[in-house]
C-alpha cells in the first residue's frame, strides 16, 4: 500500500528544490572595454547653396521649407492674409500689398519665390510662420 521512498540529504544552507545542483566555482564577468568615440567636427551653420542655383540646406528664414513649418501653417488657415505681388526683384526679394489694411510686405525667398510669381498675381501670406503661398506651391520666405 505504502510506497517506498528515499530520503533526500540536504546541506542546511541549500534548500530541498536546488539540491541536485551543483554550484560552480567560476565566475562568469562579461565585460566591454569602454573606447570613447570622439565626436566628429560640426560645422556651425549649414552652407546655403540658393545663391549658386542649388538647394538650400538651411532652414533660416527665406531658404528651405521644414515641414514643421509647412504643418503649423496650414493647421492655422485662419493667419493667412491675401495679398498681391507688386514688383519683383531679381535678387529673391518680392513687394507684396495685403488685401486687407492695404500694406506693403517685403519678402526675401532664396528657395525661388521671385522666379514662381509675376507682378499682379494673387499669393497668400501666412506672417507668423513665414510662409509664401503661390497656389499649391509653399516657400519660406524672410519678412523685412
Amino acid at each position: 500500500m505504502f510506497r517506498p521512498v528515499s530520503a533526500v540529504v540536504c546541506h542546511a544552507d541549500i534548500p530541498p528544490s536546488l539540491a541536485g545542483i551543483e554550484p560552480t566555482d567560476k565566475e562568469t564577468i562579461v565585460s566591454t572595454p569602454h573606447s570613447p568615440v570622439p565626436p566628429h567636427p560640426v560645422r556651425e551653420r549649414a552652407a546655403c547653396m540658393c545663391a549658386h542655383g542649388g538647394s538650400c540646406s538651411t532652414f533660416a528664414p527665406g531658404h528651405a521649407m521644414h515641414l514643421i513649418q509647412a504643418r503649423l501653417s496650414a493647421a492655422t488657415p485662419s493667419e493667412w492674409v491675401d495679398a498681391v505681388v507688386e514688383a519683383v526683384d531679381g535678387h529673391g526679394a518680392v513687394s507684396l500689398r495685403r488685401f486687407d489694411d492695404d500694406s506693403t510686405i517685403v519678402i526675401w525667398s532664396g528657395a525661388g519665390a521671385a522666379t514662381a510669381v509675376a507682378v499682379g498675381a494673387p499669393v497668400a501670406v501666412h506672417e507668423r510662420y513665414h510662409v509664401l503661398a503661390v497656389g499649391r506651391r509653399r516657400f519660406n520666405i524672410l519678412v523685412s
